[in-house]
């Protein structure tokens, strides 16, 4: 209501019920750093961190031609969750993740995250636990095949 002080967790302008996750996806198609920098713009935050994950082109000292990621049809409602607990644990303004699957090769797009929080400390934090966790419990598979013709499948990616 105007003239009433925002609420503990409301800042001026906006309404409590506003949900800080943006944007979470899986997608068959390469992503985007802008769509998901956009995606968490946010005026009433001071820092916004964005971690970019690539194809490289080594793993473990051999060398990586190509890979492949597929998931579980839960990963895309386990990758809300994790973005959850992040928005419940840390003070986020704006959150926003999404990872690629199919085939990719050396230098594509695998996953980007980014977390917009008032202070840069809480934005790096926030987005380090984001990946981190996404890494660890999505179930996301990845299947690596090398240049002497050997394979690998990696477990939670």
């Amino acid at each position: 209501m105007k003239g009433m002080a925002p609420t503990q967790h409301e800042h001026p302008g906006e309404h409590a019920a506003q949900d800080p996750i943006k944007l979470i996806a899986i997608r068959e198609t390469p992503l985007s750093v802008d769509e998901v920098f956009t995606a968490v713009g946010d005026d009433a935050a001071g820092g916004t961190t964005l971690f970019v994950g690539t194809v490289r082109n080594h793993d473990s000292g051999a060398d990586v031609d190509r890979l492949g990621y597929s998931c579980h049809p839960s990963a895309e409602a386990e990758m809300r969750r994790i973005a959850e607990k992040v928005v419940a644990d840390y003070p986020v303004r704006a959150l926003a993740a999404v990872h690629r699957v199919g085939d990719l090769t050396v230098g594509d797009l695998a996953v980007v995250v980014a977390v917009s929080c008032p202070h840069r400390g809480e934005a790096f934090e926030a987005c380090r636990k984001l990946i981190d966790d996404l890494k660890h419990e999505v179930p996301i598979w990845k299947h690596q095949t090398f240049s002497d013709g050997t394979e690998e499948w990696v477990g939670a990616c």
